[in-house]
Parts: C-alpha cells; structure tokens; sequence
C-alpha cells in the first residue's frame, strides 16, 4: 500500500489537547469488524464485551520526563535536549536528539537547570539530529537521576504542543504529569505514551478483574520513532525505530492457554498488538522474548495472537494507524474514521478511543 492511502482530513479542533477528565468517560467506538457494524458508547462501557477468563494485555511501560532544555557553553543559546534512551548508568551515557542541532557538535557542553545543577558534554555525533551525550555528575545514579527528571518536562507529543501554542495555551501543565502515564506504568522507559491505556481508571480494572478478566503485561519502551512521519510513499521501504520489548515465560504461557480455551485475547493499543506480532512461533503461539523489535506492520498482514484491540484514534498517515487498519480492514477503518471525525471524537494520544472485534 501506499502512503497517501492513509491521509484523514482531520480538523484541527479534533486533535485532543487535554485528556477527558475522568479516565473510563472518554468516548468509546466500537467496531465489528466482521458485520461493519458501528455503536457509541462510553469507555468504562468496554467491559460488556469481556467474558470470564478472556485476556487483556498491557503494556506497562512508564513514560519519564524526558524533554530538558539547557544552554550552550560560551553563547549561552538555547538548547532543547531529547532523551531517548540510556546507554550507560556508570557513565551516564544517553542517546539524545538536540534541537537546533546545527549549533551543537562534539566536544560541547549543555548546562541545565536555573543554577547549571547539571553539566553535560557531547561525546559523538549519531544522526542528524541526534547526538551521544555523557552528564558530568560526581553524585551516585540515585542523585544524578533524581535531578535528571527533576529537570525535565513530560515529553508531550509535537500534535499535542502545537495544538495548545496555536491556542495560546500553556505548553506543559502540572496536570500533564499524572494523566501522561498509565496507572498500571511500573517499568520506566518511554518516551511516548501508549495511549490506549490511558482510558483505564482504577474502578474500572477492579471491575474486570472481578468479571474474571485475565491481565497479563509486557513491556514494550516507546520511542519518538512511532510518531516520525513516514516519508517514502512505497511503505514497504519504510524502517522503523527500534524498541526495547520483554515477554516473559509465565506471560506467553497465559496467553497460549487463553487461545488454545477459545478465549478472547484483548491487544491494549498497537504497542502491545506490535510486541505480541514480534514474537510468534511457527505453529502461531506467543514466544518469551527480551530484546528489540523494529516491525512494522500495514496491510495487508495476518495477526495470529489477538482478536480484539483497544485504540486510540490515531493521526493521518501515522505507522499507529497503518496498523490498527491492517487490523480491522483498510477501507471498514478508514470508513469508521471518517465517521468519528463526523461524530466529533477526539483524535491522538489524549482523544477518544476505538475497540476493533474480529
């Protein structure tokens, strides 16, 4: 398929730049995908369409504060820091993107925080944007750490930050902190968030949990690469970001006996519904994994784990919508699209959210 394919006019009112301000009372539209029939109804609805010991998986990865904005030595210019991943805790090495990147280059030094409670020195070019950064700190991890995020801002979506500048809004609110994360978020490492989870209020998981649900986590670490416009119109040259995912045994072991029971397995958004693709075997089981995934799915493509996936209305053209219709159809999802921007839902990570049944 092609590129152009998947562009969605969506008006700019639709794009989401606050959460609904009760987790499981955002907007929910549900998909049949084998009948193409369409309903509306409330998220904390969701659970009428759980059975006893069908499966939700989640992906519990924490999101971290990871937008810094710092000063170069001698000019004093301003200088915007992404930290994407760490590479060292001994060195306290980090693969950054900097922003503008033409003024930084090797042997430079960054300065955070009112008081420069933070120095740090680039070590290496990677890409374009990107750059190798080492902090000069003499505390121990737990201090440097601790100022580290202390400094940083939670790394809202560019969708996000440009809708409330246009608005004259303030960028990033104490509010955001919180409602950027999911409430189940326990292992730190994205720099994204894994949007449909969002909608899960406590109340809400207790009330599954009480019908017999099955929760069962991975980890999959977002990077910025989900939200990198795709810039090749054959989608088959496209390449995706790497990312740092865990399956563990006891998990694919849960999983499998779900589907062998002829029970529903429930993908929370495509981060999940990319992990559980990485790692499949040959006879169409769930495999432990520990390493890194860079697939990229867009139909057409078969899935052979999960029947039902939970979403978030996703942007045009965006990998994250390129699979959610390889899931649910191209032209029954690109249909139900149109007919939430028809509807008024609320489009990206903070807007309403989508359940496909297969």
């Amino acid at each position: 398929m092609k590129l152009s394919e998947f562009r969605l006019k969506i008006p700019a009112e639709s794009i989401a730049m606050y959460p609904a301000e009760n987790r499981d009372e955002s907007r929910l539209m549900v998909l049949n995908a084998k009948t193409g029939e369409v309903e509306h109804k409330l998220f904390k609805d969701i659970i009428d369409y759980f059975e006893e010991d069908d499966v939700l998986m989640l992906n519990n990865t924490r999101v971290f504060p990871a937008r810094l904005y710092g000063n170069k030595e001698r000019t004093g210019a301003k200088i915007e820091v992404f930290l994407l991943r760490e590479l060292s805790r001994e060195q306290y090495l980090w693969d950054v993107l900097v922003d503008p990147a033409r003024k930084i280059r090797i042997g430079n030094k960054l300065y955070f925080g009112d008081n420069d409670e933070l120095v740090a020195e680039v070590i290496d070019n990677t890409t374009s944007r990107g750059r190798t950064i080492r902090f000069l700190c003499e505390e121990n991890y737990e201090t440097f750490k601790k100022i580290l995020f202390s400094l940083g801002q939670t790394p809202l979506p560019d969708h996000i930050l440009n809708a409330r500048r246009s608005a004259e809004k303030p960028i990033v609110e104490p509010s955001d902190e919180g409602r950027f994360q999911n409430i189940f978020a326990t292992e730190e490492g994205s720099v994204a968030l894994p949007a449909a989870g969002m909608h899960f209020s406590r109340e809400l998981l207790k009330r599954l949990e009480i019908k017999g649900v099955d929760f069962q986590y991975l980890t999959l670490h977002m990077g910025l690469g989900n939200f990198s416009a795709v810039e090749v119109e054959d989608l088959t040259k496209h390449k995706m970001d790497s990312e740092r995912m865990i399956i563990t045994p006891e998990v694919a072991d849960k999983v499998n006996e779900a589907r062998e029971g002829r029970h529903n397995v429930f993908a929370c958004g495509t981060t999940v519904l990319r992990a559980i693709e990485s790692s499949v075997s040959m006879n169409g089981f769930l495999k432990p994994y520990d390493g890194w995934t860079n697939k990229f799915i867009f139909p057409p493509y078969d899935f052979t784990i999960a029947n039902r996936l939970i979403s978030n209305f996703h942007l045009s053209q965006s990998t994250m919508l390129m699979m959610v219709c390889a899931f649910g159809g191209f032209d029954l999802v690109m249909k139900t699209y149109n007919t939430a921007i028809k509807e008024g839902y609320r489009f990206g990570s903070y807007g309403d959210a989508l359940l496909i049944l297969k």
